[in-house]
């Protein structure tokens, strides 16, 4: 390799190279500095630990053994003038104190809420946006099912006693308060039980009901409760009648960004922007990246060795990898009952994203247009109750669903940037789809058979699909493990059901000497949120004068 020009990319902006960074010195070079701490995996939670440590002095390094940095949160041009969010692709839950302490909006960081919500047209041709507003969203109720105003009153209120309990907002409107459940060590049940104590629609919602009985408790006209639940299982391997599912709704609903209580929205430049702004923070703060560089094995104490051999020390070793690969990093020097915890973790993932390069945004009868209000929030297409059943059960036998339930966004309707004139980009997230398949694999036939049913399942709602699909590139579980390293191809490093939530997540710091996690299988759990990066940095220097 060419150490100089790797070196050219190393110092550029990590968005003017797509985050090829590549080394900024050779590995002899690395192997011979002596490091405070080395971080393993250059996601956005190990970019975030590293700015935060590097803030504090730490002569930190951080290895990620892809050719681009982000992991899950990163972008890639698959086709020409198309910047693609290959996983990630919406911003809720990112913590505003990340934004303040390390000063994002000076590096370019920009969000826009997606405040139309959630657009859900049904196949009697009727449909219903939920707004963020609520007075223009009970409008949409009113109009829809007038007889579920006050229920729908009712369903929007618990959700919001539930997140002021856990995660407050701060004086005088701002954004987040010391007292957020979210920063720090986690909280125990008994904790979140007091703060919900005397609320028991509170405390089912975050502990006990399934989705469906959520929706079921307070609305009854069935369209409606079709439209939301999908809402209970993102990323999820359960069906949205399992118990607990309601919960990951709540997760989902509890983000503060940018003053909106409970609202997603778009990056500006794509959603792996935030991970190349991290990159770069991290760096003019002392931290050293390197990007193609893999990690053999984690050396509790001693620091890491390398794919070619050599080894770097470092007394503390943080991963940002999933815990089944931090596992395999470790070997032997594994801490038995810790080993016994990780793999009592479900990680098998149940989510496909299709990106879909369009040559027009998608015409839906239900509400035509193809420039609409619309078009800037979410789209759902749903499924019948049955129909969820159905695809629960195929996929959980190992069989590919006849419909898959999809959430539709479009970067291009805020941002122009990421895709040629007069062309948009769809990313599409899927669920139900099998990590194995009872006959045959992924690379049999099934990733093209998955991306067709989800496009027919889009298709059912619109007039001008397949028509409108230039190009489309399917990610099913296996290819998010082998592409981006999630072992099991779960995005949230694990369920985030109640069961494995809170202080039943990993901790920071392990058993293994100068050994800690910063991924999302610590606590608050998985999305972008880069607060599980920041509360593992401050574990660290707790742990190290």
């Amino acid at each position: 390799m060419n150490t100089s020009a790797l070196s050219n990319s190393a110092t550029a902006p990590a968005a003017s190279v797509l985050g090829r960074l590549g080394l900024p010195m050779a590995t002899r070079e690395m192997a011979a500095r002596r490091w405070d701490v080395i971080v393993v995996g250059a996601g956005h939670n190990g970019l975030t630990c590293a700015a935060y440590l590097a803030r504090a002095g730490r002569q930190v390094l951080v290895l990620e053994a892809r050719e681009r940095i982000g992991g899950a949160c990163t972008l890639e041009e698959p086709w020409p003038g198309f910047r693609v969010s290959p996983c990630a692709y919406l911003c809720g839950l990112l913590h505003p104190v990340v934004i303040e302490d390390l000063n994002l909006p000076a590096y370019g960081f920009r969000w826009t809420p997606a405040l139309p919500g959630l657009f859900v047209p049904f196949e009697d041709g009727s449909y219903v946006q939920l707004f963020e507003d609520d007075e223009a969203c009970e409008a949409e109720i009113r109009r829809l099912a007038p007889q579920d105003v006050e229920g729908w009153r009712a369903m929007g209120d618990v959700m919001r006693r539930a997140r002021d309990a856990l995660r407050p907002a701060g004086a005088v409107g701002g954004a987040y308060s010391p007292a957020d459940l979210w920063l720090g060590p986690p909280p125990s049940r008994a904790e979140i039980e007091e703060r919900l104590a005397g609320d028991p629609e509170a405390y089912g919602l975050v502990f006990q009901w399934s989705m469906a009985e959520y929706v079921e408790r307070y609305l009854t006209d069935e369209r409606l409760q079709m439209a939301y639940l999908g809402q209970g299982v993102i990323g999820t391997f359960a069906s949205p009648f399992d118990p607990g599912t309601a919960s990951v709704n709540f997760h989902h609903s509890s983000g503060r960004l940018g003053g909106h209580a409970g609202v997603w929205g778009y990056v500006q430049g794509g959603m792996g922007m935030l991970s190349f702004i991290l990159a770069d923070v991290a760096r003019d703060l002392g931290a050293v990246v390197a990007a193609g560089v893999p990690v053999a094995r984690i050396l509790p104490g001693q620091g890491v060795e390398l794919e070619g051999g050599e080894r770097i020390e470092a007394p503390v070793v943080v991963s940002n990898a999933d815990p089944r690969t931090t596992l395999r990093l470790l070997g032997d020097a594994a801490d038995p009952a810790w080993r016994a915890q990780v793999e009592a973790i479900p990680m098998e993932g149940c989510s496909m994203k299709v990106s879909v390069a369009l040559r027009e945004l998608p015409n839906f009868r239900a509400r035509p247009g193809v420039n609409e209000l619309h078009h800037r929030g979410q789209i759902n297409t749903p499924l019948t109750k049955e129909e969820w059943r159905a695809a629960y059960a195929a996929a959980r036998s190992g069989r590919l669903p006849d419909r898959l339930w999809t959430e539709l966004y479009f970067q291009t309707a805020y941002d122009d940037t990421v895709a040629p004139p007069g062309t948009h980009l769809m990313s599409v997230f899927a669920q139900y789809v099998p990590y194995h398949f009872t006959q045959g694999d992924w690379d049999e036939g099934w990733r093209e058979r998955a991306g067709q049913v989800a496009l027919e399942s889009i298709a059912r709602f619109c007039t001008n699909f397949p028509d409108a699909v230039l190009h489309y590139e399917v990610l099913g579980p296996r290819d998010v493990e082998q592409r981006v390293g999630l072992a099991g191809g779960h995005i949230f490093q694990g369920e985030i059901l109640p069961a494995h939530m809170w202080d039943r997540r990993l901790s920071y710091q392990t058993p293994m000497e100068g050994v800690y996690l910063c991924g999302a299988c610590t606590h608050p759990g998985g999305s972008v949120i880069a607060v599980n990066g920041r509360n593992a940095a401050l574990e660290v220097l707790r742990g190290s004068p």
